[in-house]
Formats: C-alpha cells, sequence, structure tokens
C-alpha cells in the first residue's frame, strides 16, 4: 500500500484537538485573570416593618395623654386606635398619630418608622440607614457643646438666661429645655447614648403672639437599617404657661427605648 503524507497529517491534527479539550470545560476554566464576582454588601437585620399604631400599650398611651381617659368608652377606643399614616409602600415606611384634647392642655404624639434598603451593592443597608440619620441629625442643628455662650443660644435655650415677661410676650421659635422652672443643660436638644444603634434628642418651643405656647420633644434613633422617630407635642390652653419640657423629654425617651426592645424581639 502506497503511503499518504496528507493523510497523516490529517489524523495527527485530530488526536491533538481531541486529547486538549476536556468535557468539563476545564480548559477555558484555567485561563488566569478571569472575572470574578464580588460579594454584595449584606442586607439589614429588618426585612418588614411592624405596625406603628399597635405598638404603643394602651398604658402607656393613657400616660401620655391624658385627656382619652375622659372620653367616653367607645371614643377611647377609637383614640388609642390612632391614625395610621398614608405611605405608599408599607415594607419602606409607615406612621401613625394620636391626640387627646383636655381642659388644661392637648397632647399629640406621633411614629415614623423607615426601612432603609441600599440599592448599592457596595454599601449595605445598615452604611445606608447611617448616612439617612446623619443627615437628620444634622437637621436637627444640636449644640455642639454645654460651653455654648448664652448669646449663642435659641430663644429659650436651657444655656440662656430665662426669658422677661417683656420677651414672651414676642415670637419664639427656638430649642428650648424647662421654661417654667429654669431650663438646666440635661435638657438641652443632645445625642443619646445607650438607645438602638444612635440617637438623638430635639426640644422645640414656639410661640407666636399672644397664642399658647407648644413644645414638641423629638427622639430619633436608628436600630440597624430603621430609623425611627418619636415626636409628643403638648400646648397648653393658656399662653401664659409653658410646657414642662422634663416631663414630655422623659416620656418621649422611655416610650423610645420600649419601641427599641420591640424591634429587638
Amino acid at each position: 500500500m502506497a503511503y499518504v503524507p496528507g493523510a497523516a497529517l490529517l489524523a495527527a491534527l485530530v488526536v491533538g484537538c481531541s486529547a486538549g479539550t476536556g468535557t468539563d470545560g476545564s480548559a477555558a476554566d484555567s485561563r488566569p485573570g478571569g472575572p470574578t464576582a464580588s460579594p454584595a454588601a449584606p442586607a439589614g437585620k429588618y426585612r418588614t416593618l411592624p405596625d406603628p399604631c399597635r405598638s404603643v400599650a394602651h398604658s402607656t398611651l393613657k400616660d401620655l395623654l391624658p385627656g382619652v381617659a375622659e372620653l367616653p368608652e367607645d371614643q377611647q377606643e377609637k383614640a388609642y386606635a390612632g391614625t395610621a399614616s398614608v405611605t405608599y409602600d408599607t415594607d419602606r415606611r409607615v406612621g401613625c398619630t394620636w391626640k387627646a384634647e383636655a381642659p388644661d392642655s392637648s397632647r399629640s404624639l406621633s411614629l415614623d418608622f423607615e426601612r432603609v434598603v441600599s440599592y448599592d451593592t457596595s454599601v449595605s443597608d445598615d452604611d445606608r440607614a447611617d448616612e439617612v440619620y446623619g443627615k437628620k441629625e444634622a437637621a436637627a442643628h444640636l449644640p455642639s457643646s454645654a460651653s455654648d455662650s448664652p448669646s449663642d443660644s435659641p430663644s429659650g435655650s436651657p444655656s440662656g438666661s430665662a426669658p422677661s415677661d417683656e420677651e414672651t410676650d414676642g415670637e419664639t421659635d427656638g430649642k428650648s429645655g424647662d421654661g417654667a422652672t429654669g431650663a438646666t443643660e440635661d435638657l438641652e436638644p443632645r445625642v443619646l447614648d445607650n438607645l438602638g444603634d444612635a440617637a438623638f434628642l430635639d426640644d422645640l418651643l414656639i410661640q407666636a403672639g399672644s397664642s399658647a405656647q407648644h413644645r414638641t420633644v423629638s427622639v430619633v434613633f436608628r436600630t440597624s437599617n430603621v430609623i425611627v422617630t418619636v415626636q409628643y407635642t403638648e400646648q397648653p390652653a393658656r399662653s401664659t404657661e409653658v410646657p414642662d419640657s422634663k416631663e414630655l423629654q422623659e416620656k418621649a425617651q422611655a416610650l423610645a427605648r420600649k419601641l427599641v426592645d420591640k424591634f429587638g424581639e
């Protein structure tokens, strides 16, 4: 039989290709420098939000809203149920408000729960929530230190002197301590310790002309990827009365601590 060089060469090429190609694709995967997938930043602890209108016990509401106890029983139940905030995504934000009128004053309470989600795979939900919380704290313009001079303090601030009768006749809108008994530094708007992952308290006393003053104490805290805002307001019936800062602050903080425990359940 005659020898055909072309046939031998073709056979060698076929054998070489068969030896270099595996069925498991190991040859293609063995190339150095191939792209690798980066792990996504961890998601936040909370994937849903509790119902804020059911987050405060009746006993607590009875203490915060003393005027409710004077209502007929059927109206009490309605008042304790609260009014849910209108939101477009209840997985991301919910809220509730309660109000009560009493002969000597009116009080209101509101809760806001915001679940923060990061859409950046390199930023965790917790880190994004910390950024959102930081903006809220900055917007509150908390005093930088207890040594601020009285001239730098807003009207009614605990770090300043008590306002005179003439000064209280005008319009004020400032951060305030206890205007009735004399202010102390521990009632200043401030950062709070041991409340969630981060927290601060703001205290705002507002008076316009001869109308009654009203004070709103806000406690804002972050727990993982959820930011909670508690707002507690009192407006006395008489324009000469000033809402007690200490009482409102203590009650707002007590409720905030109960909510931290509730989220931890």
